[in-house]
Protein backbone atom coordinates (compact mmCIF):
# COMPACT_ATOMS: atom_id res chain seq x y z
CA UNK A 1 0.00 0.00 0.00
CA UNK A 2 1.41 3.41 -1.02
CA UNK A 3 2.06 6.05 1.63
CA UNK A 4 -0.40 8.51 0.08
CA UNK A 5 -3.15 5.88 0.01
CA UNK A 6 -2.43 4.96 3.63
CA UNK A 7 -2.74 8.62 4.69
CA UNK A 8 -5.95 8.97 2.70
CA UNK A 9 -7.46 5.93 4.41
CA UNK A 10 -6.39 7.19 7.85
CA UNK A 11 -8.51 10.29 7.22
CA UNK A 12 -11.33 8.86 5.10
CA UNK A 13 -12.18 5.73 7.12
CA UNK A 14 -12.76 7.49 10.49
CA UNK A 15 -14.65 10.29 8.72
CA UNK A 16 -16.79 7.74 6.86
CA UNK A 17 -17.56 5.92 10.10
CA UNK A 18 -18.70 9.16 11.71
CA UNK A 19 -20.95 10.04 8.77
CA UNK A 20 -22.43 6.54 8.77
CA UNK A 21 -23.26 6.71 12.49
CA UNK A 22 -24.93 10.09 12.05
CA UNK A 23 -27.05 8.74 9.18
CA UNK A 24 -27.84 5.53 11.04
CA UNK A 25 -29.12 7.33 14.16
CA UNK A 26 -31.27 9.87 12.38
CA UNK A 27 -32.75 7.49 9.83
CA UNK A 28 -33.92 5.32 12.76
CA UNK A 29 -35.80 8.24 14.33
CA UNK A 30 -39.50 8.74 13.76
CA UNK A 31 -40.69 12.23 12.71
CA UNK A 32 -41.82 12.76 16.33
CA UNK A 33 -38.37 11.83 17.67
CA UNK A 34 -36.70 14.23 15.23
CA UNK A 35 -39.01 17.00 16.44
CA UNK A 36 -38.19 16.16 20.07
CA UNK A 37 -34.46 16.22 19.35
CA UNK A 38 -34.71 19.66 17.71
CA UNK A 39 -36.72 20.92 20.69
CA UNK A 40 -33.99 19.78 23.08
CA UNK A 41 -31.52 21.93 21.14
CA UNK A 42 -33.74 25.02 21.26
CA UNK A 43 -34.67 24.56 24.94
CA UNK A 44 -31.11 23.91 26.15
CA UNK A 45 -29.58 26.27 28.71
CA UNK A 46 -26.50 27.47 26.87
CA UNK A 47 -25.21 29.30 29.93
CA UNK A 48 -24.12 25.90 31.28
CA UNK A 49 -22.57 25.13 27.89
CA UNK A 50 -20.45 28.30 28.03
CA UNK A 51 -19.36 27.43 31.58
CA UNK A 52 -18.46 23.94 30.36
CA UNK A 53 -16.31 25.44 27.61
CA UNK A 54 -14.56 27.72 30.13
CA UNK A 55 -13.70 24.72 32.31
CA UNK A 56 -12.37 22.87 29.26
CA UNK A 57 -10.13 25.84 28.35
CA UNK A 58 -8.84 25.90 31.93
CA UNK A 59 -7.82 22.25 31.51
CA UNK A 60 -5.82 23.24 28.42
CA UNK A 61 -4.06 25.97 30.41
CA UNK A 62 -3.26 23.45 33.14
CA UNK A 63 -1.92 21.09 30.47
CA UNK A 64 0.35 23.89 29.25
CA UNK A 65 1.79 24.31 32.75
CA UNK A 66 2.22 20.56 33.19
CA UNK A 67 4.12 20.36 29.91
CA UNK A 68 6.66 22.90 31.18
CA UNK A 69 7.51 20.60 34.11
CA UNK A 70 8.48 17.89 31.62
CA UNK A 71 10.63 20.23 29.53
CA UNK A 72 12.59 21.76 32.42
CA UNK A 73 14.73 18.62 33.11
CA UNK A 74 15.76 18.77 29.46
CA UNK A 75 17.12 22.31 29.99
CA UNK A 76 14.27 24.30 28.42
CA UNK A 77 12.11 26.93 30.12
CA UNK A 78 9.36 27.60 27.63
CA UNK A 79 6.76 30.38 27.72
CA UNK A 80 3.37 29.18 28.94
CA UNK A 81 1.68 31.18 26.18
CA UNK A 82 3.60 29.22 23.52
CA UNK A 83 2.77 25.96 25.29
CA UNK A 84 -0.93 26.86 25.34
CA UNK A 85 -0.99 27.89 21.68
CA UNK A 86 0.87 24.71 20.69
CA UNK A 87 -1.71 22.63 22.60
CA UNK A 88 -4.57 24.58 20.97
CA UNK A 89 -3.17 24.01 17.49
CA UNK A 90 -2.69 20.32 18.29
CA UNK A 91 -6.37 19.90 19.17
CA UNK A 92 -7.29 21.77 15.99
CA UNK A 93 -5.12 19.51 13.82
CA UNK A 94 -6.61 16.36 15.34
CA UNK A 95 -10.07 17.39 14.10
CA UNK A 96 -8.92 17.14 10.49
CA UNK A 97 -6.07 14.62 10.61
CA UNK A 98 -6.26 12.11 13.49
CA UNK A 99 -3.09 11.82 15.63
CA UNK A 100 -1.40 14.73 13.82
CA UNK A 101 -1.70 17.07 16.80
CA UNK A 102 1.21 15.52 18.68
CA UNK A 103 3.52 16.20 15.72
CA UNK A 104 2.29 19.79 15.36
CA UNK A 105 3.00 20.47 19.05
CA UNK A 106 6.57 19.28 18.64
CA UNK A 107 7.04 21.33 15.47
CA UNK A 108 5.68 24.53 17.08
CA UNK A 109 7.89 24.13 20.14
CA UNK A 110 10.90 23.53 17.90
CA UNK A 111 10.16 26.64 15.84
CA UNK A 112 9.29 29.13 18.57
CA UNK A 113 11.12 27.83 21.66
CA UNK A 114 14.13 26.08 20.12
CA UNK A 115 13.28 22.70 21.66
CA UNK A 116 14.49 19.97 19.26
CA UNK A 117 11.53 18.10 17.80
CA UNK A 118 12.71 14.69 19.06
CA UNK A 119 12.95 15.91 22.65
CA UNK A 120 9.68 17.82 22.58
CA UNK A 121 7.87 14.90 20.97
CA UNK A 122 9.25 12.57 23.62
CA UNK A 123 7.67 14.66 26.38
CA UNK A 124 4.35 14.63 24.49
CA UNK A 125 4.42 10.82 24.32
CA UNK A 126 5.17 10.66 28.05
CA UNK A 127 2.27 13.02 28.69
CA UNK A 128 -0.05 10.77 26.68
CA UNK A 129 1.00 7.81 28.82
CA UNK A 130 -0.13 9.69 31.93
CA UNK A 131 -3.43 10.58 30.25
CA UNK A 132 -3.96 6.93 29.33
CA UNK A 133 -3.35 5.89 32.94
CA UNK A 134 -5.93 8.41 34.18
CA UNK A 135 -8.45 7.27 31.58
CA UNK A 136 -7.96 3.65 32.65
CA UNK A 137 -8.43 4.67 36.31
CA UNK A 138 -11.70 6.38 35.42
CA UNK A 139 -12.72 3.29 33.45
CA UNK A 140 -12.04 1.02 36.42
CA UNK A 141 -13.98 3.39 38.69
CA UNK A 142 -16.94 3.47 36.30
CA UNK A 143 -17.02 -0.32 36.04
CA UNK A 144 -16.82 -0.65 39.82
CA UNK A 145 -19.69 1.78 40.44
CA UNK A 146 -22.04 0.50 37.73
CA UNK A 147 -20.87 -3.09 37.29
CA UNK A 148 -24.24 -4.66 38.16
CA UNK A 149 -26.19 -2.56 35.65
CA UNK A 150 -23.63 -3.08 32.88
CA UNK A 151 -23.43 -6.79 33.59
CA UNK A 152 -27.18 -7.20 33.36
CA UNK A 153 -27.25 -5.17 30.15
CA UNK A 154 -24.49 -7.23 28.52
CA UNK A 155 -26.02 -10.54 29.58
CA UNK A 156 -29.44 -9.43 28.38
CA UNK A 157 -28.24 -7.96 25.08
CA UNK A 158 -25.53 -10.37 23.91
CA UNK A 159 -26.35 -14.07 23.27
CA UNK A 160 -24.49 -16.37 25.64
CA UNK A 161 -22.80 -18.18 22.73
CA UNK A 162 -21.36 -14.89 21.44
CA UNK A 163 -20.33 -13.92 24.96
CA UNK A 164 -18.37 -17.18 25.32
CA UNK A 165 -16.67 -16.52 21.97
CA UNK A 166 -15.67 -13.03 23.13
CA UNK A 167 -14.25 -14.37 26.40
CA UNK A 168 -12.36 -17.07 24.51
CA UNK A 169 -10.99 -14.44 22.11
CA UNK A 170 -9.79 -12.27 25.00
CA UNK A 171 -8.06 -15.21 26.70
CA UNK A 172 -6.50 -16.32 23.40
CA UNK A 173 -5.24 -12.78 22.75
CA UNK A 174 -3.80 -12.52 26.27
CA UNK A 175 -1.78 -15.69 25.60
CA UNK A 176 -0.81 -15.22 21.96
CA UNK A 177 0.18 -11.52 21.96
CA UNK A 178 3.03 -11.92 24.52
CA UNK A 179 4.27 -14.98 22.58
CA UNK A 180 4.14 -13.02 19.33
CA UNK A 181 6.06 -10.11 20.86
CA UNK A 182 8.72 -12.46 22.25
CA UNK A 183 9.35 -14.67 19.21
CA UNK A 184 8.21 -12.85 16.06
CA UNK A 185 10.81 -11.04 13.93
CA UNK A 186 8.34 -9.19 11.70
CA UNK A 187 8.47 -5.42 11.09
CA UNK A 188 5.16 -5.01 12.91
CA UNK A 189 6.63 -6.65 16.00
CA UNK A 190 9.73 -4.44 15.81
CA UNK A 191 7.52 -1.35 15.78
CA UNK A 192 5.51 -2.75 18.69
CA UNK A 193 8.68 -3.39 20.71
CA UNK A 194 9.93 0.13 19.97
CA UNK A 195 6.58 1.50 21.11
CA UNK A 196 6.77 -0.48 24.38
CA UNK A 197 10.36 0.71 24.93
CA UNK A 198 9.18 4.28 24.33
CA UNK A 199 6.43 3.84 26.90
CA UNK A 200 8.92 2.56 29.47
CA UNK A 201 11.30 5.45 28.82
CA UNK A 202 8.43 7.91 29.07
CA UNK A 203 7.30 6.50 32.41
CA UNK A 204 10.84 6.55 33.84
CA UNK A 205 11.36 10.13 32.63
CA UNK A 206 8.29 11.12 34.67
CA UNK A 207 9.65 9.30 37.73
CA UNK A 208 12.94 11.22 37.43
CA UNK A 209 11.18 14.58 37.21
CA UNK A 210 12.12 17.13 39.90
CA UNK A 211 8.68 18.75 40.22
CA UNK A 212 6.67 15.55 40.61
CA UNK A 213 4.15 17.04 43.05
CA UNK A 214 3.28 19.90 40.70
CA UNK A 215 3.09 17.50 37.78
CA UNK A 216 0.69 15.18 39.64
CA UNK A 217 -1.39 18.12 40.84
CA UNK A 218 -1.91 19.37 37.30
CA UNK A 219 -2.60 15.84 36.07
CA UNK A 220 -5.42 15.48 38.60
CA UNK A 221 -6.57 19.04 37.83
CA UNK A 222 -6.71 18.39 34.07
CA UNK A 223 -8.85 15.28 34.41
CA UNK A 224 -10.95 16.80 37.18
CA UNK A 225 -11.72 19.75 34.89
CA UNK A 226 -12.55 17.35 32.04
CA UNK A 227 -15.09 15.57 34.22
CA UNK A 228 -16.44 18.81 35.69
CA UNK A 229 -16.81 20.27 32.19
CA UNK A 230 -18.84 17.23 31.08
CA UNK A 231 -20.92 17.32 34.28
CA UNK A 232 -21.67 21.03 33.76
CA UNK A 233 -22.68 20.52 30.12
CA UNK A 234 -25.20 17.85 31.18
CA UNK A 235 -27.08 20.58 33.09
CA UNK A 236 -27.95 22.19 29.75
CA UNK A 237 -30.93 19.82 29.58
CA UNK A 238 -33.21 19.19 32.57
CA UNK A 239 -33.45 15.49 31.64
CA UNK A 240 -29.71 14.99 32.23
CA UNK A 241 -29.16 17.52 35.03
CA UNK A 242 -29.81 15.10 37.88
CA UNK A 243 -28.39 11.77 36.72
CA UNK A 244 -26.20 9.89 39.20
CA UNK A 245 -22.46 10.42 39.51
CA UNK A 246 -21.85 6.81 38.48
CA UNK A 247 -23.75 7.33 35.23
CA UNK A 248 -21.89 10.59 34.62
CA UNK A 249 -18.49 8.93 35.07
CA UNK A 250 -19.27 6.00 32.79
CA UNK A 251 -20.73 8.29 30.11
CA UNK A 252 -17.63 10.46 30.40
CA UNK A 253 -15.35 7.43 29.98
CA UNK A 254 -17.27 6.03 27.02
CA UNK A 255 -17.28 9.45 25.35
CA UNK A 256 -13.52 9.82 25.90
CA UNK A 257 -12.79 6.54 24.11
CA UNK A 258 -14.71 7.67 20.99
CA UNK A 259 -12.02 10.22 20.18
CA UNK A 260 -9.77 7.32 19.16
CA UNK A 261 -12.19 6.05 16.50
CA UNK A 262 -13.07 9.12 14.41
CA UNK A 263 -11.86 12.67 13.91
CA UNK A 264 -12.13 14.01 17.48
CA UNK A 265 -15.21 11.86 18.07
CA UNK A 266 -17.13 13.06 15.00
CA UNK A 267 -20.35 11.05 14.88
CA UNK A 268 -19.15 8.48 17.40
CA UNK A 269 -19.32 10.78 20.44
CA UNK A 270 -23.06 11.64 20.25
CA UNK A 271 -23.87 8.02 19.35
CA UNK A 272 -21.87 6.68 22.31
CA UNK A 273 -23.33 9.19 24.79
CA UNK A 274 -26.88 8.41 23.60
CA UNK A 275 -26.22 4.66 23.79
CA UNK A 276 -24.76 4.64 27.30
CA UNK A 277 -27.38 7.04 28.72
CA UNK A 278 -30.14 4.88 27.21
CA UNK A 279 -28.92 1.97 29.36
CA UNK A 280 -29.61 4.10 32.43
CA UNK A 281 -33.09 5.16 31.34
CA UNK A 282 -32.43 8.41 29.48
CA UNK A 283 -34.46 8.80 26.27
CA UNK A 284 -32.49 8.34 23.05
CA UNK A 285 -33.54 11.76 21.75
CA UNK A 286 -32.19 13.38 24.92
CA UNK A 287 -28.93 11.43 24.72
CA UNK A 288 -28.35 12.34 21.08
CA UNK A 289 -29.11 16.01 21.75
CA UNK A 290 -26.85 16.34 24.79
CA UNK A 291 -24.12 14.38 23.00
CA UNK A 292 -24.17 16.80 20.09
CA UNK A 293 -24.36 19.84 22.39
CA UNK A 294 -21.27 18.72 24.32
CA UNK A 295 -19.37 17.76 21.15
CA UNK A 296 -20.23 20.83 19.06
CA UNK A 297 -19.48 23.26 21.90
CA UNK A 298 -16.07 21.72 22.57
CA UNK A 299 -15.14 21.47 18.88
CA UNK A 300 -16.22 25.08 18.33
CA UNK A 301 -13.94 26.19 21.18
CA UNK A 302 -11.09 24.10 19.80
CA UNK A 303 -11.47 25.63 16.34
CA UNK A 304 -11.66 29.16 17.79
CA UNK A 305 -8.59 28.86 20.00
CA UNK A 306 -6.69 26.78 17.43
CA UNK A 307 -7.14 29.29 14.61
CA UNK A 308 -6.47 32.19 16.99
CA UNK A 309 -3.24 30.50 18.10
CA UNK A 310 -2.09 30.01 14.51
CA UNK A 311 -2.58 33.73 13.95
CA UNK A 312 -1.00 34.87 17.22
CA UNK A 313 2.02 32.55 17.37
CA UNK A 314 4.19 34.49 14.87
CA UNK A 315 2.96 37.85 16.21
CA UNK A 316 3.58 36.98 19.86
CA UNK A 317 7.05 35.60 19.21
CA UNK A 318 8.07 38.38 16.80
CA UNK A 319 7.38 41.03 19.42
CA UNK A 320 9.18 39.01 22.09
CA UNK A 321 6.36 39.35 24.57
CA UNK A 322 6.66 37.60 27.92
CA UNK A 323 4.04 35.65 29.88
Amino acid sequence: MSRSLSKFLQIAVPLGLGIFLIWYIYQSFTPQQLTETKKHFTDANYGFVLLSIALSVLSHISRSYRWSFMLEPLGYRTKIANNFMAVSVAYLMNIFIPKSGEFSRGIILDKYEGVPFQKGFGTIISERIVDLIFLLLFTALALFIKFDVLYQYIVGSIPSSLLYILIFGIVLGAISIPLYVKFSKSNVNKKLKNFVIGLKEGIFSILKMQRKAAFLFHSFLIWGLYLLSFYTALHALPETANISIGTIIIAFVVGSFTFAFTNSGFGTYPAAIAGILAIFGVAKTVGVAVGWIVWISNISAIIFFGVLSLVLLPIYNRKGLQL
